[in-house]
């Protein structure tokens, strides 16, 4: 319906038939014959304007062909899809003249714009920049069945650019055993809700990560569940304690962090390996995928992380955390993997 509505009023104000006033007495139209109504103000209606013109355009179309995202409905199946009969759902009439009306065809609505709802698309109108943009936090939004204040923050987070470039901090093994961690796993983590001071012990950063678990595992992605803090790990006579454990719903496996308020130095990469040996070896369910390790670091040079993580053999990546938000612009990056991962 939103769509139909943007592509009658856009149809009428391209064509010059009708003016901003004609927009308005429009709104006020509705609200008199019903009162009770919601959601037909002035700017919504341009708003729907806006979704038609956005998402009907030529670029976009070209942007959801060239990730082969133009017959994807998020969590339905293809037989769902709608026909080619009925996908297109024309505008009834428009009238010209007393007796004369013509119908005017609305533009397809791509299917992919169902993967999240009209609330979340205003949102994404209004903050994005690029049709690349656009596209994956539609999808982000629907995979992780995020609400309005959900996505405001991974928006202001830059998520984008933080999950699609997150393979450049994960192990060669991380790829191979997991192929779709790239997508899943976040490179840059923000902790301002914490409200911690600059200098801070890793104690202090554990605790406050209890006292928020919700809000962390938000950040970090929905398909974590929390296990314990300080998991204590037997091997021989000693007992060693992982910092945060985890377990990923979707990779099946436990998720081992380990937090660093200090620069990320290499020799944290073999304590962490012990302990993914360690669970792994101790208290891996046979049903269990090997075990992931998570360094959480204050600081890093990306090319000592490089160089370390080139001869990690388990499945390993290294990202940052951050006390205050830094809202930046959202960079362009690929969605192919991304695209390939919802799809399948």
């Amino acid at each position: 319906m939103l769509w139909e509505v943007g592509g009658y009023v856009s149809d009428k104000l391209k064509r010059s038939a009708w003016g901003d006033g004609v927009v308005r007495m429009l709104a006020e139209y509705i609200h008199t014959k019903s009162p009770k109504a919601k959601g037909w103000s002035y700017r919504t209606i341009y708003k729907m304007v806006q979704f038609y013109d956005t998402y009907s355009s030529e670029s976009f179309r070209n942007v959801v062909n060239h990730y082969g995202m133009q017959n994807f409905l998020l969590g339905k199946g293809q037989s769902e899809l709608p026909t080619k009969e009925d996908a297109i759902v024309p505008i009834q009439m428009a009238q010209l003249q007393e007796d004369e009306f013509v119908p005017i065809e609305s533009a397809q609505i791509p299917p992919v714009l169902f993967s999240t709802g009209w609330s979340n698309h205003q949102l994404i109108m209004s903050q994005c920049r690029t049709d690349e943009q656009r596209l994956f936090y539609m999808l982000y939004a629907g995979r992780e069945q995020l609400e309005y204040k959900e996505l405001q923050r991974a928006l202001k987070t830059d998520t984008m650019s933080s999950l699609l470039g997150s393979r450049d901090v994960q192990s060669e093994m991380m790829k191979r055993q997991y192929p779709q961690s790239g997508v899943l796993f976040k490179d840059t983590i923000y902790l301002e809700m914490f409200g911690l001071p600059v200098k801070h012990k890793e104690s202090k950063l554990r605790k406050e990560i209890i006292a928020h678990m919700k809000d962390f595992i938000l950040e970090m992605g929905k398909d974590f569940l929390f296990i314990d803090e300080e998991h204590r790990v037997t091997v021989g006579s000693k007992t060693f304690k992982v910092d945060l454990l985890f377990y990923h719903r979707l990779l099946q496996c436990m998720v081992a962090i380990e937090l660093k308020t200090t620069e990320f130095h290499p020799k944290d990469l073999g304590q962490l390996e012990f302990y993914l040996e360690a669970l792994d070896q101790e208290e891996r369910r046979s049903n269990e995928n090997p075990s992931i390790g998570i360094i959480l670091c204050k600081e890093a040079d990306m090319e000592v992380v490089r160089f370390a993580l080139n001869r990690s053999m388990s499945p390993t990546m290294v990202a940052l955390y951050k006390e205050q938000l830094q809202v930046g612009s959202v960079i362009q990056r690929s969605l192919v993997e991304f695209c390939k991962f919802l799809k399948k």
